[in-house]
């Protein structure tokens, strides 16, 4: 089929299978803008990013890594790397911002000749990468990692939501492709008509399911986290602890449960506050746990519950299925993914955000019924072993990624359109056709 380049709104939306055929043939060099730091800063992409780069550098891509400059390491699996000064997020001191725009990484990345960049979204930095990528005349991906608009009414004034949803708007509108962590995120910037939605695609879940695994049950990690009592059923709740997470959800939670203890790990704003909540209470707070603490914290629990209404995906969920635990948590956000409608009841549960009797008729169950724990913690375990990082990486390498370097040659060919159509009717050229 020949289509001239007049009609080029009329070739198709996706990639043909022979642009694809030959992109797959290609290594690549790609530049990478994370914020904040998939090194230093505990969240719910670190192990996102980290797998990421790890398999694109075995896949054979050249990768650079522009990051805020904490905890950056000398050597990660062969990625150059480079730290951006930062500064800390008014309203969120605990995370780190740089717009990485220095002559010192502009010139890094021009020397790099990058065939596409992805930047993190939304934040700082994603101006940055916005302003080298247009420069450089490269590709541009962003991938949505945190919904800004549902916390900014917890963190500060509510006024700045639409704002903040026209500044995500000219970034999404700005970058070729629009990736999200869940299907469910994709809807509501669809919604919200941040990009076209075709421009919008998913990055496959993915879990560490050797890192996070029942094997790691361990008794003296159960003594820890119920203060001495691993007797008595025990909740356990692994994240950041923010404002916008619902926590206090869970105060109501133990009210109801007398005979239940339950443990927070993970650090955040929020901490102090919980802690004075949870006076008095069976509640043991554990801080940032990492490595193997970590992957004990999640076996020994009984239940995991998630309360959180803001999750893009909620990574944490899935590793306490990967651990064997039987999770409940709110129907809200990307969590939606993760416990399918069709698996409510096998794989875990979803209660109506707020609604704590709808709750405690997962919870109470799930306590008292060591059967019933097994029997969904298992069916949890082996739906995760579905999931891994290398297919989500390789997804995105070969299909993603074509999109958008697809996406980007056709916005250059409609730009450049009119000035072909000019030196035509000046030297009488012929218009070539376009094969597809």
């Amino acid at each position: 089929m020949t289509i001239v380049s007049e009609h080029w709104e009329d070739v198709e939306e996706n990639p043909p299978p022979m642009f694809e055929a030959e992109m797959l043939s290609k290594t690549r060099r790609i530049a990478l803008f994370v914020e904040p730091s998939p090194f230093a800063y505990v969240s719910g992409y670190k192990n996102r990013f980290q797998n990421f780069i790890k398999y694109l550098r075995e896949m054979g891509d050249e990768v650079m890594v522009v990051t805020t400059h904490e905890g950056v390491p000398q050597e990660f699996y062969g990625a150059q790397l480079i730290g951006s000064r930062s500064f800390p997020c008014p309203c969120y001191e605990k995370v780190p911002l740089s717009l990485a725009l220095s002559p010192r990484i502009i010139s890094a990345v021009a020397q790099f000749k990058p065939d596409i960049i992805h930047a993190s979204s939304p934040g700082i930095m994603v101006f940055g990468a916005l302003f080298i990528a247009k420069m450089l005349s490269v590709p541009l991906v962003m991938s949505y990692h945190t919904h800004v608009p549902l916390y900014i009414p917890r963190y500060t004034f509510s006024w700045l939501v639409e704002p903040m949803w026209l500044v995500i708007k000219f970034l999404h509108q700005a970058a070729d492709l629009t990736i999200v962590p869940s299907a469910a995120i994709g809807k509501d910037l669809e919604a919200a008509k941040v990009t076209a939605a075709n421009r919008i695609r998913l990055w496959n879940k993915g879990v560490d399911s050797e890192s996070f695994h029942p094997r790691f049950r361990s008794h003296e990690m159960r003594e820890r986290l119920s203060d001495g009592e691993p007797y008595r059923p025990l909740i356990v709740h692994v994240g950041r602890l923010g404002y916008e997470k619902s926590l206090d959800f869970l105060k109501r939670v133990m009210d109801r449960l007398p005979d239940a203890r339950i443990a927070f790990i993970g650090d955040g704003p929020y901490r102090e506050e919980l802690e004075k909540m949870f006076s008095g209470m069976p509640a043991v707070f554990t801080g940032m746990l990492q490595g193997e603490e970590l992957s004990q914290a999640y076996a020994c629990g009984d239940i995991f519950v998630m309360p959180s209404e803001s999750e893009t995906l909620g990574q944490v969920v899935m590793e306490a299925m990967s651990s064997g635990l039987p999770v409940v948590a709110a129907r809200a956000g990307g969590i939606r993914d993760i416990i399918s409608v069709d698996q409510q009841g096998k794989t875990g549960y979803l209660f109506n955000p707020g609604d704590l009797e709808d709750c405690l008729s997962k919870v109470k169950p799930l306590l008292h019924d060591q059967q019933l724990r097994e029997t969904i913690g298992e069916a949890a375990r082996a739906e995760m072993e579905k999931y891994g990082w290398k297919a989500a990486t390789r997804k995105i390498r070969n299909e993603q990624y074509n999109a958008a370097i697809w996406f980007w040659r056709k916005k250059r060919a409609e730009f450049l359109r009119p000035f072909f159509w000019l030196f035509r009717c000046i030297f009488h050229v012929q218009e070539p056709a376009i094969q597809i």
